[in-house]
């Protein structure tokens, strides 16, 4: 998997800017950087630099000037990748850069594959595979609370809490392995009896890291929200207000809507994946069935509906099947064209909250799209649906990656079966085999006994100077 040539790419966007950045590890850093580096000022080779200073110069090609730049000389071990590395600030023009990597790659480095500088890191021992991992969110993050949790699990949230229940486990394997080959200076008597409170305590602390995947996937991935409605109650007017531009076509024909259209927005430090379907009808229109066939669909997979009801006539059939498409989701009813004559009653709107299953997960809110009346009030809802009090996690572990999820699932089974086996009177030496299974399972998740397949799965993730 290790490959210990020397590797190059450009940093930075391929896109023209103030400035670039080429980076350079492995072990011919310094030889390929001095064929191309000529200093400003004196002729000292760049290996014979202090580590972590920047030197100002020329790229040169055959005696030519490509470009005026920062070159930053940092030593193998206290880098990055734990290998030499060199990294040049150019201009940022896409030629320039690009003519640098070149005169690099000609020089003896390749070009490296996506990831590869962190996937150096990881090899290297610098890192392990969930702070890899990240890497790439804190890269991707789309708000405030997935940069903090993203930059919580690069300092080691995950691999802290992994290590010590691993330490753990592998204290009961251990004591068991010890027993077994010297019976007469251990005790094992009674012992599943006091191993099974141990794997209860440490299950449960599996179960509540295991908790936090859908919370933690919100926040990294966004609320996926959908709106739903009849043709005509103002659901493309509410996507145009949450986005602040007019995103979706408004008109008063009904059925204006009949494909999806996905945006991401920022709502009180939280990401919403928003998604404007076709209004819910029975209709003979071929493509406007469509539509409402997607967005049936879509309901079905969101984290929060929002159902927008035309306040100003009476509820009907139409949104009656809506109220029952919803029933068992987190949802928020808007009661819309408040400033309008309100035709909706207080018994319409028992008959809304009747319909709901577990009214906790539902709120009816009055609002006026047209004169944008009580969309703040919308704005907190969602905030508070989702999450209670501040919003803040920089002391708590949370799960972000179904991989990461899978393997703490597959650790709690394992935990499971040896449960049974300590109630069912099964020997000790069955214990240590799903012990060690959980044990395993766990360091998958740190990288440890993992496959070259799933590596560079992750790692081809990763942009390509990264």
């Amino acid at each position: 998997m290790y490959k210990t040539d020397t590797i190059a790419a450009i940093s930075t966007a391929m896109s023209n800017s103030g400035i670039g950045i080429i980076r350079i590890s492995g072990e011919d850093a310094f030889i390929i950087a001095d064929k191309i580096f000529t200093p400003f000022k004196g002729s000292r080779k760049i290996e014979d630099a202090v580590s972590h200073t920047i030197h100002y110069g020329y790229i040169m090609d055959k005696g030519k000037v490509v470009d005026e730049v920062l070159l930053m000389v940092m030593k193998s071990p206290n880098t990055y990748t734990r290998e030499n590395v060199v990294e040049i600030n150019s201009h940022g023009g896409i030629l320039v850069m690009q003519k640098i990597l070149r005169l690099i790659l000609e020089s003896g480095a390749r070009c490296a594959e996506p990831g590869e500088f962190t996937k150096r890191a990881f090899l290297n021992g610098r890192i392990d595979l969930s702070q890899a991992e990240a890497v790439i969110n804190v890269i991707n993050a789309k708000n405030d609370m997935a940069l903090d949790m993203s930059v919580n699990q690069l300092k080691g949230s995950i691999s802290k809490k992994v290590v010590g229940i691993r330490e753990n486990i592998l204290h009961e394997i251990a004591y068991i392995e010890a027993a077994l080959d010297d019976p007469e200076h251990y005790n094992m008597e009674d012992y599943g009896i006091e191993l099974k409170p141990k794997l209860i305590e440490i299950r449960e602390e599996l179960q509540n890291l295991l908790d936090t995947a859908d919370n933690g996937r919100i926040v990294t991935e966004g609320i996926k929200t959908v709106i739903l409605g009849k043709p005509n109650v103002g659901k493309s007017s509410l996507m145009n207000s949450l986005l602040g531009e007019d995103r979706a076509i408004v008109t008063d024909i009904a059925g204006t809507t009949r494909d999806i259209l996905e945006e991401n927005i920022r709502i009180n430090g939280i990401s919403l994946n928003i998604i404007d379907t076709a209004g819910i009808r029975d209709t003979e229109d071929i493509v406007e069935k469509i539509g409402v066939d997607r967005a049936k669909n879509l309901a079905s997979t969101a984290d929060l509906i929002i159902m927008v009801l035309d306040s100003s006539v009476p509820i009907d059939d139409d949104d009656r099947e809506i109220i029952n498409i919803i029933e068992n989701k987190k949802a928020i009813i808007l009661l819309n064209k408040s400033d309008l004559d309100m035709v909706t009653s207080v018994d319409n709107v028992k008959e809304i909250s009747d319909n709901f299953s577990n009214g906790h997960d539902k709120k009816i809110i009055t609002v006026s799209i047209k004169e944008n009346k009580g969309i703040d009030i919308l704005t907190e809802t969602v905030k508070d649906m989702f999450y209670t009090g501040d919003i803040s996690y920089n002391d708590e572990v949370y799960l972000t990656s179904e991989r990461h999820k899978s393997a703490i699932s597959d650790s709690i089974n394992s935990l499971n079966c040896v449960i049974e086996s300590i109630e069912s009177g099964m020997p000790e030496d069955f214990f240590t085999i799903d012990l060690m299974n959980a044990y395993e399972t766990m360091g998958t998740i740190i990288g440890e006994q993992v496959g070259d397949d799933l590596v560079n799965e992750i790692f081809s993730k990763f942009c390509m100077g990264k």
